[in-house]
Order: C-alpha cells, then structure tokens, then sequence
C-alpha cells in the first residue's frame, strides 16, 4: 500500500513539474514603448521576434507583402494629437501598423482596424495613411525586434535592417 501511495505521488508531481514547464514564455514577448514627439504622446505595441539564424528580409519578412510590423498581433501605434509622418497627415488615433517592405524601400501603413491578428484579414480600403520610407542597412545586427521614439523619428531596427520614419 505505501508503494503505491509513492508511485502515485511520484506520478502526480511529475505531471504538475510537466505542465510547468510547457509553461515556458513565448518566443516572441509582448512589448511597449512611449514617447513624445512634439507634445505628442506615442505608444507602440508589438510582439517582439528574435533572428533566431533565419534569413529575415525578402525570407521570412517577403518583399512586397503586407507584414504586421511585429510578431502575433498587428503592431499598433497611438497617437494623442495628430502628426506628419514622412510628410502626410496622421490624425491622432490608435492604428495598427504594417509594413511592405522590398529591397530598396519600404511602405508604411497606418489602419484604422487597429485590433487585428497579424495580417491575415488586412484591408487596403481601411488604410489611414501610407508612406514611403527608405530603410538603411547596419553593421551591426539587432536579434529582438525593437521600435524606438526619438526626437523627430521612431524607428523599427531589426536584423540589419533599421526603418526610420520622420516624425513631426
């Protein structure tokens, strides 16, 4: 009868120590930054993927394909006033935030559907704003994914790639 009760605690704590462990965070984490441009208040919400050794643009990220800017949900980005981003006019609002990137340059879209998984259900007519920006290698990679709020720019670097976008 002891033996028994062994083996079933044995069994029972190497179920609870099992489902722990599959428990684990996810590959790509939740992230948030804020900033201020001009008196405006910007938040950006995005999943945050890793490199993990894959070939990131025009690979994994295809070229001129609509991409959520993140991993998992669509990337979104609040703004309490209204900006000029590379030139046009974004009302203030809360968006989602996509990116078709190619070789030489990137479009950059604002969507007034800002709750959305990823890009599947995507629609053009939707857009609030697009704009054109060039991306710029660098010599160093970036591993995470990582978007920053400057002084007159927010910038998405990742890989060896980084995407500024003037902001005003």
């Amino acid at each position: 009868m002891k033996l028994l009760k062994k083996v079933h605690f044995l069994l029972i704590a190497f179920l609870i120590i099992n489902s722990v462990n599959a428990q684990d965070k996810p590959i790509s984490t939740k992230e948030e930054v804020t900033g201020k441009i001009n008196g405006a208040t910007i938040t950006i919400k995005y999943g945050s993927p890793s490199v993990r050794a894959r070939e990131i643009w025009g690979k994994l990220v295809p070229f001129n394909q609509v991409w959520r800017a993140g991993a998992n949900d669509a990337t979104t980005f609040e703004t309490d006033k209204d900006l000029i981003v590379a030139g046009s006019k974004l009302p203030a609002g809360k968006y989602s935030f996509f990116i078709i990137p190619n070789d030489k340059q990137s479009i950059i879209i604002f969507n007034k559907e800002a709750k959305q998984w990823g890009a599947y259900k995507y629609k053009e007519k939707e857009d609030q704003l697009r704009v054109v920006v060039k991306q710029e290698k660098t010599k160093s990679k970036a591993e995470k994914l990582v978007y920053t709020i400057n002084k007159n720019t927010i910038s998405l670097k990742w890989d060896n790639w980084n995407i500024p976008i003037s902001v005003k």
